[in-house]
């Protein structure tokens, strides 16, 4: 006798349901896996070499200040009842150790040793160009609304980057004695004027702008169209786009998406 609903559990009759797919399964013989391995070591002996040799490149200087020794200058802070204890280590050098390269050059000073603040190449040729994006309707101009909130990482926003404190109620005193980049047309204190959590090193255009780029060709988020009458997209129709231009030694290419 068969119970109602019997059968209605039992998977369709397919080549996936009833585990009929074609598989493929390696045949690993010993003159497969014998180069496959010295292919392999010969990879990671050529990174280990590199590694080798970077780490040759560091010079360290060892001290022993535990004050084992008796004749140890930091002895006498190891007994227990010494408080506060100070001892000075004296060393000598007998070959020059050299500072860490500096990363901002040639971007580091301008020509009167003025340091210059954002620092680098990567600041320095910062995308500064604007955009104003219309769309035409019966032959007017109807702005739409550019979202610039939020566009860079959060953690670049809250976690990596820091503004200096205001010196004496101002903002711009805390960049005395510095000077902008070569190519930016005003000092990083001056990116937003009209938004305080949108300027200096905060400013998310900035922030965008420094997140580095693993290839020479890349995008870089400008904007969002969520507002207004647009939130669910660009309609189809004509647009205009007002580019505000600037100089720059690099080519760009605009791209619209809804949402960025």
């Amino acid at each position: 006798m068969k119970n109602e609903g019997e059968g209605s559990e039992r998977p369709d009759n397919t080549a996936f349901t009833q585990q009929r797919l074609p598989a493929w399964q390696p045949i690993l013989s010993a003159g497969i896996v014998i180069p496959g391995f010295l292919i392999i070591g010969l990879a990671f002996i050529g990174i280990g070499i590199g590694l080798f040799l970077t780490s040759q490149t560091i010079q360290v200087l060892e001290m022993d200040y535990t004050g084992v020794e008796k004749d140890s200058p930091c002895f006498r802070c190891t007994i227990q009842s010494s408080q506060n204890c100070t001892c000075d280590v004296t060393f000598s050098l007998s070959t020059l150790f050299t500072s860490p390269q500096d990363v901002c050059a040639p971007y580091a000073y301008d020509s009167k040793s003025n340091p210059i603040v954002p620092c680098g190449a990567i600041a320095n040729s910062m995308f500064n160009d604007t955009f104003e994006l219309y769309q035409i309707i019966n032959g007017t101009k109807k702005q739409v609304p550019l979202d610039g909130k939020g566009i860079s990482w959060w953690t670049d926003y809250n976690i990596k980057y820091r503004n200096p404190s205001p010196v004496n109620g101002s903002f711009a005193n805390a960049f005395e004695g510095t000077v902008k980049p070569i190519n930016w047309p005003k000092a990083a204190y001056e990116l937003d004027l009209t938004d305080p959590y949108n300027n200096g090193f905060l400013n998310q255009d900035f922030l965008v702008w420094m997140r580095r780029s693993a290839l020479p060709q890349f995008r870089k988020l400008y904007r969002r169209i969520t507002e207004g009458d647009y939130s669910a997209g660009l309609p189809a129709g004509n647009y205009s786009l007002t580019v505000h231009y600037s100089i720059l030694l690099m080519k760009v290419k605009t791209h619209l998406r809804h949402g960025d």
